[in-house]
C-alpha cells in the first residue's frame, strides 16, 4: 500500500511563490508515475503537472512556465514549485501516484515519448490535499 502526504500549502499574494511537497510512504519506487492535480469546489479535478520515471515532464497550459514538478527518489518526495502565482491558482492541490507508469504520447516537437497530461482515472493513489489561496 502507498500513502501520500502533501504539505506546503498556504496563503500568498499574487506574484508570490510556494513549494508543495508530497512525501510517499510504503512500497513505492522511482518507476512510479507521479503527478499533481488541483480542484476547486464545483469543478472536476484537473491535472497540473506529471513526471515520469525518466523524469520527463508535462504541464497544463495554464501553469506552463510558472510551475515546476520534480522528485527526489532518495527521499521518496515529489515537489511542485509554483512561481508567479495568480488568484486563479487558488485550489486544493493533490499529489497522485500510479505504479503502472505514466500515460504517454509521442512529441513531434522534440521527438520524445513524453508523459501525457494526467487524468484522475489514471491514478490509484492519492494524498489528502493541501490548500493554496492566492489573493489579488
Amino acid at each position: 500500500q502507498v500513502q501520500l502526504v502533501e504539505s506546503g500549502g498556504g496563503s500568498v499574494q499574487a506574484g508570490g511563490s510556494l513549494r508543495l511537497s508530497c512525501a510517499a510512504f510504503g512500497y513505492i519506487d522511482s518507476m512510479y508515475c507521479m503527478a499533481w492535480f488541483r480542484q476547486v469546489p464545483g469543478k472536476e479535478r484537473e491535472g497540473v503537472a506529471i513526471i515520469a520515471s525518466d523524469e520527463l515532464t508535462t504541464y497544463a497550459d495554464s501553469v506552463k512556465g510558472r510551475f515546476t514538478i520534480s522528485k527526489d527518489n532518495a527521499k521518496n518526495t515529489l515537489y511542485l514549485q509554483m512561481n508567479s502565482l495568480k488568484p486563479e491558482d487558488t485550489a486544493m492541490y493533490y499529489c497522485a501516484a500510479e505504479r503502472r507508469g505514466c500515460p504517454s504520447y509521442y512529441s513531434d516537437y522534440d521527438h520524445l515519448v513524453r508523459p501525457a497530461l494526467p487524468l484522475e482515472a489514471d491514478f490509484d493513489y492519492w494524498g489528502q490535499g493541501t490548500h493554496v489561496t492566492v489573493s489579488s
